[in-house]
């Protein structure tokens, strides 16, 4: 029997905002200063120093997720406090600029600036990203690649749950993953394309790496797959399985639910092939007509049922979805953070609250730009909930 460990690893990437004017503000470098002292290696700079990065430590299951994950949140809070700062968890800052963003120090940065230009420059965006444990061993490897080929099925679906990136330089865009747009811009990203093997992705890697593709490699004989950004990629090197398509969570009640989604739906697969059964693995152009979907439409939008070739409420799929994967719930102990889904149905990803709270602001009387202001205070209060 197929077996997999499914430890959890999440990776968020938060806002540093200046509270006075609430624009973002480039102060990365005090807050890993302090927060190595307080977190080691499990914080960290990104491309923008407008930005932060958390990694938690291997959980063994959900609820050492939640405890990581409201540990790491607070302390990075609390270190940007003392900095005369604030921090806030959403896929876009509703309305600072690209343009007025200062990059990150560093070989790596300078890198993806110089070999991608403005198309690097305006990766003024912030994410999620899901680790499920597999191992490094052959047969883990296999039995991940293979999850990936069904798993990219459901992307669309959480991207939908997550959405939480309605505006961009201060317009709202009509669309309720805006980050997705500017992070496609970048190549390799998106649908990951289905591969026959593990061999088979690794021949893809070795050929991109030896025409230059993915940059200058440590090593020959083992390539740099982390210029690779799909929805979900294999990393190898951890032993894991990463889904990346997500929307960054604006709180940890919405961060931990669709982790424990994913957990769950990945148990759910490997428990199809332990029975001789799989998902359909549907072509990778059809896959983004419902991410497209879900970008523009989030939870209230219609995602296409390949099966019967029919356009279907992300409401009702979602449903469907619960049930699918309702027998390892129990197992796996997720079943009452994976219920959370049901709140984020009646309430919105933070993408509808967002755009309800601006909407009323507007049609209050206020300004633009304080309507504006008034979305980042939510982002801020939400983000600090739960602590």
């Amino acid at each position: 029997m197929l077996r997999a460990p499914l430890t959890i690893g999440i990776e968020e990437e938060y806002q540093i905002i200046d509270p006075e004017t609430r624009a973002l503000t480039s102060y990365v470098q005090q807050l890993i200063n302090r927060g190595r002292v307080v977190l080691g290696d499990q914080v960290k700079q990104e491309f923008m120093q407008s930005q932060v990065e958390v990694g938690s430590h291997i959980c063994r299951n959900i609820q050492e997720a939640r405890e990581e994950l409201i540990r790491l949140r607070s302390a990075v809070g609390e270190i940007a406090n003392e900095n005369d700062c604030v921090i806030a968890a959403a896929s876009t800052h509703p309305f600072s600029r690209w343009e007025e963003q200062e990059i990150s120090e560093g070989e790596r940065y300078k890198d993806l600036e110089t070999s991608m230009q403005e198309v690097g420059r305006r990766l003024l965006i912030f994410g999620m990203h899901i680790h499920l444990g597999f191992g490094k061993t052959p047969e883990a490897l296999e039995l991940l690649i293979d999850i990936q080929n069904q798993l990219r099925y459901f992307l669309p679906h959480i991207l939908a749950l997550t959405t939480s990136s309605p505006f961009w330089h201060g317009r709202n865009t009509g669309l309720k993953s805006y980050r997705s747009i500017i992070f496609e811009s970048l190549p390799r990203t998106g649908i990951p394309p289905s591969f026959s093997s593990f061999s088979d992705y690794q021949q893809f890697i070795t050929i991109l790496s030896k025409v230059g593709s993915l940059g200058k490699g440590k090593d020959e004989n083992n390539p740099d797959a982390t210029k690779i950004w799909w929805d979900a990629r294999p990393q190898p090197g951890l032993g894991t399985l990463e889904v990346r398509v997500a929307d960054a969570c604006t709180t940890v009640d919405e961060a931990i639910c669709i982790a424990a989604i994913i957990q769950s739906l990945v148990a759910k697969l490997i428990k199809l092939r332990n029975q001789n059964r799989s998902w359909r693995v549907y072509r990778s152009e059809l896959i983004a007509e419902n991410k497209w979907r879900a970008v523009r439409y989030g939870i209230d939008g219609k995602l296409i049922d390949f099966g019967i070739a029919e356009e279907v409420p992300l409401r009702f799929l979602i449903r469907e979805l619960l049930e699918v994967i309702d027998d390892v719930l129990d197992e796996l102990g997720t079943r009452d953070d994976v219920n959370y889904v049901h709140t984020i149905l009646k309430n919105g990803s933070s993408a509808d609250r967002q755009l309800a709270t601006y909407r009323k602001r507007i049609d209050a009387g206020d300004s633009k730009q304080d309507a504006l202001k008034a979305v980042v205070d939510q982002l801020i209060e939400e983000t600090q909930s739960g602590w």
